[in-house]
């Protein structure tokens, strides 16, 4: 999730940010090392599992093999969590965040090198993966700041008695975390966690493992505790061991609704609290009013950042009648010039979709839209770059769809890719109940020139993240989670403090006990 794409495009051409030396290049990387870590390094598995293979988006080709933890591995990691715990529980807030600063700056320093490797296992854009780094140096900077401000409360009782609250950590936090954000989502996860006073034990998606590695290793390097940051590698198994595990205080996620729902369900064995961040079906309201230039590109950052597989992306594009002729032609026009290809390129601005299997699916979803009716303006269709080392990778052009009506599937069902669907509307009523009739809320977006128009439609949609005239923006300072089957809890602004944290009252009594016995 960008927080101002804008603003590092207008960065001169000789920005040593923008302007640094390519380390890797598409096809070149080969992943030999350990991808689990715990205690302070990283680790193998100590049972013998099939190793499952992990793919370079970009190419296609095998980038290297993935070794699933199972219930050994998983008390390891847990054991070393517990142990770390202990330490970093006792250290004041200054002290916690003196390290997790030194983190920061560490992955400031590696910002490049972090990116690429991002790039590599993901398949998004360079430019977006830098812009990624820096929201998860952002994010712990921004917890780093807020840990020494962790307090409780004084009330004053009668007869001189009184009443404090303390704010103590949970324990052994356990993150489960998406393919479509790998490291911003295990700092998004572990700041906020490490700031109460928590260790965490990280699981990244099997699709994407490479990255999660590298946090863990620059937290010890900035002098965690050994044990602090963990990483267990794996799938379904792997993640239903750390959230049945006794010694688990907390369960956060994001990724399914599905997969959500079982997590909640096997968090709620030992009664443990969670945070999930789940799918979305956003809408986008455009106005009449507005200022249609502005409102194309926000719907086209609402759609078609990452190669769409971004959660709150407004997906269900509402354009009022009398501007849609105008807002569609430049839409598509913008969208055809969307420049495709290697994604370590400084010119790419969409790169591959994660998976063949989901490159498959989100195509099937094109062609199910023209078989119920919707038009393909632009895009939709399998996209083979020249460079021959990229021919085997997982490319689509980027699609616009007219004529979509809301009993359609590309309007009603999650796609995650870059599709969009535009609907056209009449009124203000209208249009809220339509963008108001679905099971999830997690984002919104209404771009309109009238202010009092804004913040009421706002006040009626139903979802915990909108947006007026923009989308897509993600400041760490901000909450970040939806409403309904969108999920549970927040990410990211103070608030998150009380999801990682657990409030204890004490009485104190200044007098004589005023027993009833």
């Amino acid at each position: 999730m960008l927080q101002r794409l804008a603003a590092y495009l207008r960065r001169p051409a000789a920005s040593p940010r923008v302007a640094a030396v390519r380390c890797v290049s598409s096809g070149s990387v080969d992943i030999t090392a350990p991808l689990n870590f715990w205690a302070g390094n990283r680790r193998t598995s100590q049972e013998k599992r099939d190793a499952e293979n992990v793919y370079e988006p970009a190419t296609g080709r095998v980038l290297c093999q993935l070794e699933p933890c199972g219930a050994v591995e998983v008390n390891q990691a847990v054991e070393a969590a517990k142990s770390a715990f202990g330490h970093w529980s006792k250290m004041s807030g200054m002290e916690r965040a003196r390290i997790m600063i030194e983190a920061a700056h560490i992955i400031e320093s590696r910002r490049e090198e972090i990116a690429e490797m991002e790039v590599v296992n993901n398949g998004k854009s360079i430019t977006e993966a830098r812009l990624d780094v820096d929201s998860a140096r952002l994010c712990i900077e921004y917890y780093a700041g807020m840990a020494s401000t962790l307090a409780g409360q004084h009330v004053q009782l009668p007869g001189g008695s009184f009443a404090y609250t303390r704010r103590e950590p949970l324990g052994v936090c356990v993150g489960i975390g998406a393919w479509n954000y790998p490291f911003q989502i295990a700092a998004w996860k572990s700041a906020p966690a490490l700031a109460c006073g928590n260790s965490m034990v990280f699981k990244p998606s099997p699709v994407t493992p490479v990255t999660a590695v590298l946090l863990a290793e620059l937290y010890t390097q900035a002098g965690a505790p050994e044990g602090l940051f963990n990483v267990v590698q794996g799938g379904q198994e792997t993640g239903s061991l750390l959230c049945h595990h006794p010694d688990v205080a907390k369960v956060s996620f994001t990724g399914s609704v599905p997969t959500g729902k079982k997590i909640m369900e096997m968090a709620s064995k030992g009664v443990k609290p969670v945070t999930l961040e789940l799918g979305g079906k956003s809408p986008l309201l455009i106005f009449k009013d507005c200022d249609v230039e502005n409102a194309v590109r926000g719907a086209l950052m609402a759609n078609f950042l990452s190669q769409g597989q971004v959660c709150s992306n407004a997906t269900r594009v509402f354009v009022q009648r009398d501007i849609l002729p105008e807002f569609m032609e430049e839409v598509v026009r913008r969208t055809q010039a969307i420049e495709i290809g290697d994604p370590l390129l400084e010119s790419t601005r969409m790169g591959a979709l994660v998976s063949r299997p989901h490159l498959e699916r989100v195509l099937s979803f094109v062609d199910q839209a023209k078989k119920e009716g919707a038009t393909v303006l632009c895009g939709g269709e399998p996209f083979i770059p020249s460079d021959p080392k990229l021919r085997g990778g997982y490319y689509m052009t980027p699609c616009v769809l007219g004529n979509c009506t809301d009993e359609m599937t590309c309007v009603k069902e999650e796609i995650f890719g870059p599709v969009m669907s535009v609907l056209s509307f009449e009124s203000e009523e209208e249009v809220l109940r339509r963008a108001n009739d679905t099971s999830l809320g997690l984002a919104a977006g209404v771009f309109t020139s009238d202010v009092r128009r804004a913040h009421r439609v706002v006040e009626h949609l139903k979802a915990g993240s909108c947006f007026i005239n923009n989308y897509n923006i993600t400041p760490v300072e901000v909450p970040f989670g939806g409403f309904k089957m969108s999920g549970i809890g927040r990410e990211n602004g103070q608030v998150t403090i009380e999801y990682y944290s657990q409030l204890k009252t004490v009485f104190v009594e200044m007098g004589d006990v005023d027993s009833l016995f």
